[in-house]
């Protein structure tokens, strides 16, 4: 029996579209054996047939690629991060499944060659490198090739994610995004990233409110979350010290304090004074990623 354990994440953080992500403690648990034969998948969403399970597809891409041809497969999958909420939920399920399959094959993957294919069924590295060596990553694609580095942030922040009683489809988010941005905004996402990524690693806290904002996605996003702007105004108000639509949403990061007792009380009474009935979790960075345990 295989049992790996992959951490939920959270992409973007505001001007980093499609280009950075971070690794939270919050886990998706997902346990394998080879059997005789058949596929049977326990923990899969009702409505989800086994033959899709994202799970399963990337095990069996995987096999594909590894020319590896298992006679049966068991999967239990135990599902603490949120689905379709922006917290890197199908990252963790492909990269499970990869990791998985590798495993069951004699572990013939280095870790490159693992990110390498989990970055192809996802479409994208931002979700899947953090999710896969922990911590913040800053990634890129270009063409073929795909390249990433780890940032080290300093010591001090917790990350409180406030997530909605709602989804939001990945294609919906797509569509809302604008073909075209101005020059002008184009060259303050180049800045605010540049200042965000500065200010976490030199502990500069105090200017992550004026880094976060965006131009790329959140404003437009932000429009199909009710609430969205009361809800981020609020965050600041109760003392954060910055604040993004976590992914594709609908997810709101708040970043506080490590040592603040209050906000994620004085958030949870508010939402409950507007009648929303969201979760607030409190979170730390996970620096290890994914391990097979």
């Amino acid at each position: 029996m295989i049992k790996i354990r992959v951490p939920a994440t959270s992409a973007n953080l505001g001007p980093g579209f499609d280009s950075l992500g971070l690794a939270l403690k919050l886990y998706n648990t997902f346990t394998f054996e080879e059997k005789s034969e058949g596929v049977e998948i326990i923990g899969a969403l009702d409505e989800e047939l086994d033959k899709d399970n994202l799970v399963y597809t990337s095990m069996v891409k995987t096999f594909d690629f590894l020319a590896y041809k298992p006679k049966g497969i068991k999967i239990n999958i135990e599902t603490n991060i949120p689905v379709s909420r922006g917290l890197g939920s199908s990252a963790s399920c492909i990269l499970g499944g990869v990791m998985g399959a590798n495993e069951i094959a004699g572990s013939p993957l280095s870790i490159d060659e693992i990110f390498d294919l989990s970055t192809k069924i996802e479409g994208h590295p931002d979700n899947i490198a953090p999710a896969l060596f922990g911590g913040l990553i800053s990634s890129i694609m270009e063409e073929e090739n795909i390249y990433y580095n780890k940032i080290e942030i300093a010591k001090g922040l917790k990350f409180v994610a406030i997530v909605p009683d709602f989804t939001i489809s990945t294609k919906k988010a797509r569509e809302v995004l604008p073909e075209k941005i101005s020059y002008k905004k184009a060259v303050e996402n180049v800045s605010r990233v540049s200042l965000l990524i500065s200010s976490l690693v030199n502990g500069r806290f105090d200017l992550l409110k004026y880094s976060f904002k965006d131009n790329l996605h959140q404003p437009y996003r932000g429009e199909l979350i009710k609430g969205f702007d009361k809800v981020l105004d609020k965050i600041y108000e109760f003392g954060a010290l910055g604040g993004y639509l976590g992914g594709a949403g609908p997810t709101i990061m708040a970043l506080v304090d490590e040592n603040d007792k209050d906000f994620k009380l004085k958030i949870e009474d508010f939402l409950k004074s507007i009648n929303y009935n969201w979760r607030v979790i409190e979170l730390e960075i996970d620096l290890s990623g994914a391990k097979v345990i």
